[in-house]
Order: structure tokens, then C-alpha cells, then sequence
């Protein structure tokens, strides 16, 4: 058998906007992508932690990525969007969370020959992505859920 026989696996995935970059994450990691509101905030916990939003009648934490990466908070304008996360661990309260975006994301299809590992940047070990990579003429991030869901545990039970 050749390797092209061998059928091309495909993954649904959303490309989500930040201010300056786009994640890339699978399609079944996504709940639901809501309009913006602003989080109710909290006491003591550092900036990238917004708040809650209350959403399918449940406290959601709220996060900015950007701002977990030590980037400034974006100002949330007309596209500012929230994508509500399903948790991958069981370290985050209710099991979903949210990160603020700046605009609607992008449906895409990906497989082995559209993405190819992009070794031009590197990224602090214990920080919020896991690496980039290289897609047609864009290079988006593989956010590290795990450790965003470890941060937004411990700032939860701080609070």
C-alpha cells in the first residue's frame, strides 16, 4: 500500500482571532461563541483573569489570552467575541471557560500536508502555548489547555 492510499485524516478546527495572532484549536474543544458582555470582575487576581460571565445559567471564568501570554488586555470593541472552551481536566469549576477574541472564528480543515511544525519562534516552557505552527500563508498557536486550565484553577480558589 502507498502512502497514497492511505486516506487523509482531517480535523475540524477554528482559527480564533486575537489582537495580534490567531490560535488554532479542534472544533469539539468549542462550546459555543458568544456575543461580548463584560465579566463580572474579581478581587485579587491578576489581569489576563477578567472575570465570570454567567452562561447556560452557570459561572464561566473568563480569561484573556493574550494578557496570560504577559501582553496587554485588547480593548473589547464591535467584534469582540467570547469562545466558551469545554475544559479538558477536571481542574476548572463547571468545566468550561472562556477567552475573549477579536472577531468571529474561522472554520478550517486540517490535515498533514496544510500543517507543518513552524519552528521559527520559541515559547516559555510553563506558559500558555505549546508551539506554533505553519498553515498556508498564516502561522497560528496550539494553545497548552492544560496549563491555561491549571492557571485559571488556582486564580479560581484564590479568589
Amino acid at each position: 500500500m502507498s502512502t497514497t492510499d492511505i486516506p487523509s485524516h482531517e480535523l475540524y478546527s477554528l482559527l480564533i482571532p486575537l489582537a495580534q495572532e490567531r490560535l488554532i484549536v479542534p472544533r469539539a474543544c468549542v462550546a459555543e461563541v458568544v456575543t461580548w458582555q463584560t465579566p463580572e470582575k474579581m478581587e485579587g487576581v491578576p489581569p489576563w483573569y477578567l472575570g465570570t460571565i454567567s452562561w447556560s445559567g452557570r459561572p464561566v471564568p473568563v480569561i484573556s489570552f493574550e494578557a496570560a501570554c504577559g501582553q496587554p488586555v485588547p480593548t473589547p470593541g464591535t467584534r469582540t467575541r467570547i469562545v466558551i472552551f469545554v475544559a479538558l481536566s477536571s481542574q476548572v469549576t463547571g468545566g468550561y471557560f472562556g477567552v475573549i477574541t477579536q472577531g468571529f472564528p474561522q472554520l478550517v480543515r486540517v490535515n498533514n500536508d496544510v500543517v507543518k511544525s513552524d519552528p521559527s519562534r520559541t515559547f516559555p516552557e510553563r506558559g500558555p502555548i505549546l508551539c506554533q505552527v505553519r498553515m498556508l500563508n498564516e502561522s497560528p498557536l496550539i494553545p497548552d489547555f492544560e496549563h491555561l486550565e491549571q492557571m485559571i484553577s488556582e486564580e479560581s480558589r484564590a479568589a
